[in-house]
C-alpha cells in the first residue's frame, strides 16, 4: 500500500540519507582541483556496483543540463541533454551544498513513485560544476535504509496487533452503544410515564462512551492499519487524545449531575460525593487545557 510505504520511508529517510552520503562521499571526491565529467562518472559507476537497486543514475552540470548517459541497473539510456533545472532537488542540492533526499514523486521513466538523492560536485575554490542524481524506487529506499532484515516482520506484526486491538475495542464500542440504545429506548422512550432522570443520565453516558472508544478506533486503524498520513503525525495524534479525553469528562460530567439530582432527592447527606466528583472533572478539565496549550507549543516549534 502505497501510503504505508510513504509513512515507513518518513521513519527510516535519514538512515538512507546517511548512506547515500556514505556513498557519494567515498566514491566522488568534492572540493578537488578541476574534478572533469570522468571522474565524477567513474565514482558514479562504483556507487553502481554497489547500490545494484536503482532506477537511474545521471549528471547534471551547474546549470542543470544532462551531462551523462543515463544508467540503469540493466544497462543505458543516451544522453538527451534535457535540462533539470526546474526540478525541486537541483535547487535544494545547490541551496544546501550538500547530499539531499527528496519526497517521493512520480518517475519520469516508469510512472513508480521515487526517491532522488542529489549530491553538489565542487572544485577547490567551491564553484558548483555538476550535481550528482541518483533516483530510487520508494519500495527499494525502504529496503536499503531498513535497520535489520527483521523490520518488515516486525512492521507487520505490529500492524496486525494494532489491527486486532482496533476490532476488539470496536467491538466494545458497539456494545455499548446498543446497550445505550436499548437503555434509551426501553427505559426511558417506552416508560414515559415512569421517566427518571438517572436513566436517560446512563443512556447518554454509554452513548458518550461508544463515541470517545469509537474515536480512538478510527485514529488507532488509520494511522497505524492503513496508514494514511493526512497533515502532521503528530497534531493528529494529539487532536486525538483531546477529543478522547474530551468525550471522557463529559461523560463524568454527566455522572456527577445525575448524582446531584439523586442525592438531592434521595440522599442529601452523600451530596459530598458529587462535589468532589465534579472537582475532579474541574481538575481534569484545567489538565486538558495545558496538554492542548503544549500539543499546540510543541507542533509549533516543530513546523
Amino acid at each position: 500500500m502505497l501510503s504505508r510505504d510513504i509513512v515507513t520511508y518518513s521513519k527510516v529517510r535519514y538512515e538512507l540519507r546517511a548512506y547515500m552520503v556514505y556513498l557519494f562521499t567515498q566514491n566522488i571526491k568534492n572540493f578537488m582541483p578541476s574534478p572533469n565529467i570522468d571522474n565524477v562518472l567513474e565514482g558514479l559507476v562504483r556507487i553502481k556496483d554497489e547500490i545494484k537497486v536503482f532506477d537511474s543514475m545521471y549528471i547534471l552540470d551547474k546549470n542543470g543540463t544532462q551531462v551523462s548517459d543515463v544508467l540503469q541497473s540493466n544497462g543505458s539510456l543516451p544522453n538527451e541533454h534535457k535540462n533539470f533545472s526546474n526540478r525541486a532537488y537541483f535547487y535544494e542540492a545547490i541551496d544546501e551544498q550538500r547530499c539531499i533526499i527528496t519526497n517521493p514523486y512520480p518517475s519520469r521513466i516508469d510512472g513508480n513513485l521515487v526517491v532522488t538523492a542529489a549530491y553538489p560536485v565542487y572544485n577547490q575554490l567551491h564553484e558548483l560544476l555538476f550535481v550528482v542524481c541518483i533516483d530510487i524506487h520508494l519500495r527499494d529506499a525502504i529496503k536499503i535504509s531498513s535497520p535489520s532484515s527483521f523490520f518488515a516482520i516486525f512492521t507487520n506484526l505490529s500492524i496486525a496487533m494494532y489491527f486486532l486491538c482496533s476490532i476488539s475495542l470496536a467491538c466494545v464500542s458497539i456494545v455499548l452503544l446498543l446497550k445505550g440504545i436499548i437503555k434509551l429506548w426501553s427505559e426511558d422512550l417506552l416508560n414515559f410515564n415512569n421517566f427518571r432522570v438517572e436513566d436517560i443520565f446512563e443512556s447518554t453516558i454509554l452513548l458518550t462512551l461508544a463515541l470517545a472508544i469509537f474515536d480512538l478506533v478510527k485514529a488507532i486503524f488509520e494511522e497505524e492499519v492503513l496508514g494514511k498520513n493526512t497533515g502532521h503525525k503528530t497534531y493528529t495524534v494529539h487532536k486525538t487524545m483531546i477529543r478522547f479525553l474530551g468525550s471522557i469528562i463529559v461523560a463524568l460530567a454527566i455522572e456527577a449531575l445525575m448524582l446531584v439530582f439523586k442525592f438531592s432527592i434521595d440522599s442529601p447527606d452523600k451530596l459530598l460525593y458529587s462535589v468532589w466528583l465534579i472537582a475532579g472533572v474541574s481538575v481534569l478539565l484545567v489538565a486538558l487545557a495545558i496538554y492542548v496549550k503544549l500539543a499546540y507549543t510543541a507542533s509549533q516549534n516543530k513546523e
